[in-house]
């Protein structure tokens, strides 16, 4: 891959993976606003993870601006952003980066392939999905606090293996659209931790909260498979049966939770790291799909439109986390 591998939006993720791939010897070139720009220049990329693992770069070994003309002769592009900005960065890459190279969404929620396909008609875009969560810790350090392998959509260049570096594996499915629907599924519990204020380790170790997650994945599930969508879950362990394990006691879950995933002690999910910086959070492309649905089935889904007002309310206040409990969740 002789060709530079474009960030599309270097927020946590996208230093994170974009870091990761320079440290493989991989020529990266990294869209960013000038705060994230300028942080990197001043410090360097310093990339940890929860299994001790760290990599130091300097910012001379990454092509690193705000201006998008860097993606002049990318060959492969990797979409970063949020879902909200997801149109404004597909026409960035139409104006910028040549026709003949890929484009991998790697965000969350459902719809952004679509939309990536609608607005870059002629191209090739593949759906990808990111299981791990990566916090920004200031002084250009981004923190992997979570285990799991990046999923890629399968094609015939093999484009997720020649993505796959060490540290950074990456894997082809051929059915993206169950991984993105799981992974959906499994992000319900985003806003959760948000709410709390608590770190997610601790949060699903409290049977409270776990219930709580199960109550949430549960409704989620009702409403996505009256769509005929069947999600593929993130872990070794079935979507449908994962409700009846989070409500096991603390001492039996913990010792599944052990064999399946890896979470670092502090680590909490992205949306609370949006409301601790003042930023819009994905809750519409989360709870808010499930509402959706629910609206245009005829469905009740009260867990999920009570969690986006709270979640909303939290925006607007301005003032992070509420650091509510599950009762005050549920209403």
């Amino acid at each position: 891959m002789d060709r530079p591998i474009g960030i599309a939006g270097a927020g946590s993720i996208g230093c994170f993976v974009g870091g990761m791939l320079a440290a493989a010897g991989r020529k990266v070139a990294l869209l960013a606003r000038p705060r994230v720009v300028e942080e990197i220049r001043s410090n360097g990329l310093r990339l940890t993870g929860f299994d001790g693992s760290e990599h130091r770069l300097a910012a001379s070994e990454i092509t690193l601006s705000d201006d998008p003309s860097i993606f002049n002769d990318v060959g492969v592009m990797l979409v970063t952003v949020k879902s909200a900005d997801t149109a404004g960065m597909a026409d960035i890459i139409a104006k910028y980066a040549p026709e003949d190279a890929v484009v991998v969404s790697l965000q969350n929620g459902v719809g952004n392939v679509g939309l990536l396909r609608q607005r870059l008609p002629g191209r090739k875009v593949l759906g990808g999905m990111v299981p791990f969560n990566v916090v920004a810790l200031a002084e250009g350090r981004f923190h992997r606090s979570t285990s799991g392998a990046i999923v890629i959509e399968q094609d015939a260049a093999g484009t997720a293996q020649r993505l796959s570096v060490p540290g950074l594996a990456m894997r082809a499915t051929g059915n993206i659209d169950g991984v993105q629907w799981g992974k959906l599924i499994f992000n319900l519990n985003n806003a959760l931790n948000a709410l709390s204020d608590i770190p997610l380790r601790r949060q699903l170790a409290q049977r409270s909260w776990r219930k709580l997650f199960a109550d949430q994945m549960a409704e989620g599930l009702v409403v996505i498979r009256a769509e005929g969508i069947k999600p593929v879950s993130p872990t070794p362990i079935p979507a449908g049966l994962i409700p009846s394990l989070l409500r096991l006691p603390d001492a039996i879950f913990e010792a599944l939770l052990g064999r399946t995933m890896k979470i670092d002690p502090e680590a909490r999910s992205s949306m609370w790291e949006d409301l601790k910086r003042s930023r819009r959070t994905e809750i519409d492309y989360l709870q808010g799909v499930i509402t959706d649905i629910a609206d245009r089935r005829g469905l009740e889904a009260p867990l999920s439109r009570r969690i986006v007002e709270l979640v909303k309310q939290a925006e607007a206040a301005g003032k992070g986390s509420p650091g509510l409990t599950p009762e005050q969740i549920r209403g």
